[in-house]
């Protein structure tokens, strides 16, 4: 942990609430960027966020600096979606702004790219969005330990920390993870040249 880090984390403690700021300043990409990954929707990347931060200001006390505070950092997302997932699926919910009504019939919600690229980057988009998709349709932990690993690029010592489970279990599950999303991505060899 840099010296900074520890100084703004030890005021936050006090209940300083400038630090705070600085915190979430520092960290609310990378948290935002994790929650979206793991939800794959902006909207509920948003809840996810907002509710880290509020669980990472009640419990800042509770942080004793035994690991990196991104560690800390990344687990609790990584808990907060959990726990989001769990409510979700004892209160299903159809979101009212995922599809217009039209005369035609029903459209699903786009986020527009305004910015046009030549055909490499059509297909790099393509790749990403299918191999996104294959992750989303794994199994909760695979998908979590994939998103870890090659998206967030985190040590297999950290997903350990961050999981709570031995270094050895990590990188069985991980590479069972990667058989899987293999298994989903063979149909598709043409962008993937598998």
């Amino acid at each position: 942990m840099q010296p900074d880090e520890k100084r703004i984390i030890e005021r936050c403690k006090l209940g300083d609430a400038a630090a705070f700021n600085e915190l979430v300043l520092r960290y609310e990409k990378q948290v935002y960027n994790l929650a979206y990954r793991l939800t794959g929707n902006y909207d509920d990347a948003n809840d996810v966020a907002s509710d880290t931060f509020v669980r990472i200001y009640n419990s800042i006390s509770k942080f004793r600096g035994d690991s990196a505070f991104s560690t800390w950092l990344y687990r609790i997302v990584t808990n907060v979606y959990l726990d989001s997932r769990k409510r979700r699926s004892a209160h299903p919910n159809l979101s009212l702004e995922e599809y217009l009504e039209m005369e035609e019939g029903s459209l699903e919600r786009q986020v527009e790219d305004d910015t046009p690229g030549p055909h490499v980057k059509i297909e790099e988009r393509e790749r990403h969005e299918r191999l996104m998709d294959a992750i989303h349709r794994l199994p909760e932990f695979q998908r979590i330990i994939i998103l870890l690993y090659h998206i967030q690029e985190l040590p297999y010592e950290e997903i350990s920390e961050i999981l709570d489970m031995p270094l050895g279990t990590v990188k069985s599950r991980l590479n069972r993870a990667r058989r899987a999303l293999k298994e989903l991505l063979v149909q598709q060899r043409e962008l993937f040249g598998a």
